[in-house]
């Protein structure tokens, strides 16, 4: 990535020249590859473990799976993609998993309904176990006779995917732990119950004071190296931005509070069409999960129980109605403040040195997030909470998908979504990167979601 402009009055190249071909990604081979793979599958398993056998079985939306669904659609991943095509006389689990645990692979038959997932309480648990045992034991042959480069790259696919996988399993039993009118936690100490005492703003009316400047010029944004990446990140490709500043950390709960105090959500005025619809119809009145007090303030449901509203924190569970809005509102005591786009996002976090091993993330224990440590600079960047950013989730120039099954993983979810960036602190920090694209529909919740400012 470009750290600076690649001239600073350079005008923008001809569409034809602005993107280059897609890298091919370098895989990891041999050990390394094996290693990796044994760590991602026990990380699963990990996540899994202080959850009863009801608690996997639960599915409280259609968004939301059940954890025992996730423990076996990743494993079907490996058989699916990996161990019947390249693994002579591999012998199927059970020939209606196919059937059970295909998500969206329209290319590979028919399958169960999303919605209907929580029905299904056979197999048991234990039988899940059993399959993904079974899969692991013959993905270690494959791994110890087959040196391509091609089934390399398939097993890195299956490994990320895995860790999408892992986030999604934390997002999806914490709300279907606090739909449990008992707010049962997943765990103690994933709370800020043990952070580091960090001052929060006094008010709304310095906010974003500090904010880190950007000059205009031609930037080259995407992956091209060889290391994993999805093949939304690519191709690189160079855009024109004008000077823009962004903020050095994420909206505050504090912060959020105040708009919620200031009547952020009974002012259509601060909404798009779509959001206040939706406002009217869904009751929105705070981010997801938090609950105003009788005697005043606010709690929110953690995935370990209940707990104060931090107002250091960064705001989470917010969609991009409520990101969008919240930055209208901001923009009335600050003119220009707005969301950034993912392009500026990219630029600044490249220039910034985004490094997802210092950041909030999952392998790290917490599973909530913290306000980023004091200091000068864009803070927070990796983990915490997702950013929204005010750019549709489309291709870029020059993108194609790949051929077979695997071209469904991304391409055909190019429509009404919004991209995210950044990483949250449930996602693991082998999974993340400057140009990772994450992507959901505009109302959705239940992901652990900010925003940061740009103007």
């Amino acid at each position: 990535m470009s750290a600076v402009p690649a001239s600073p009055l350079a005008a923008p190249a001809p569409p034809a020249a602005a993107a280059t071909a897609p890298a091919v990604p370098t895989p990891l081979m041999g050990e390394a590859l094996a290693e990796r793979f044994t760590d991602v599958r026990a990380f699963t398993e990990t996540l899994v473990e202080p959850l009863s056998p009801e608690d996997c079985v639960v599915q409280p939306m259609p968004d939301a799976s059940p954890a025992k669904w996730h423990l076996a659609h990743t494993t079907w991943f490996f058989e699916a993609f990996l161990l019947k095509p390249y693994l002579s006389k591999y012998p199927i689990f059970h020939p209606k998993f196919g059937f059970l645990f295909n998500s969206y692979y329209n290319a590979l038959g028919p399958r169960h309904a999303r919605a209907a997932r929580g029905m299904l309480t056979r197999p048991s648990l234990e039988e899940v176990c059993d399959y993904r045992a079974h899969v692991d034991r013959h993905m270690a042959e494959l791994l110890a006779q087959n040196e391509s480069a091609e089934t390399a790259r398939l097993i890195e696919v299956g490994l990320h995917h895995e860790q999408q996988h892992q986030e999604l399993l934390l997002t999806d039993i914490k709300y279907t732990l606090w739909r449990n009118p008992l707010r049962p936690a997943y765990r103690d100490g994933t709370s800020n119950d043990e952070q580091v005492e960090r001052e929060a703003p006094a008010s709304f009316d310095i906010p974003h004071s500090s904010f880190t400047q950007f000059s205009e010029g031609l930037y080259e944004v995407g992956r091209d190296t060889g290391a994993f990446c999805y093949d939304n990140e690519q191709p690189r490709h160079r855009v024109w931005r004008d000077a823009f500043e962004l903020a050095d950390r994420p909206v505050t709960s504090g912060e959020w509070a105040a708009f919620i105090e200031d009547g952020g959500y009974r002012r259509p005025e601060l909404w798009l069409s779509a959001g206040w619809a939706a406002v009217q119809r869904e009751g929105w009145e705070a981010p997801l999960y938090w609950e105003r007090q009788k005697g005043g303030g606010w709690r929110t449901f953690t995935l370990s129980g209940m707990a104060p509203v931090e107002p250091a924190e960064p705001v989470c569970h917010v969609n991009y109605y409520e990101a969008d809005a919240f930055a209208r509102w901001a923009g009335l005591s600050e003119p220009g403040l707005r969301l950034p786009t993912e392009q500026e996002w990219e630029i600044a976090a490249d220039a910034s040195g985004y490094d997802p091993a210092a950041g909030d993330t999952a392998d790290g224990g917490r599973l909530h997030p913290i306000a980023p440590a004091p200091g000068p600079g864009l803070r927070g960047l990796a983990g915490g909470v997702w950013e929204w950013t005010a750019s549709p989730y489309i291709a870029y120039p020059g993108y194609a998908p790949p051929a077979g099954a695997l071209g469904e993983y991304n391409g055909k979810f190019m429509c009404d979504q919004w991209v995210l960036r950044g990483g949250s602190c449930a996602t693991s920090a082998t999974h993340l990167r400057s140009t990772y694209r994450n992507f959901f529909p505009a109302d959705a919740r239940w992901q652990f979601s900010g925003l940061r400012l740009a103007r």
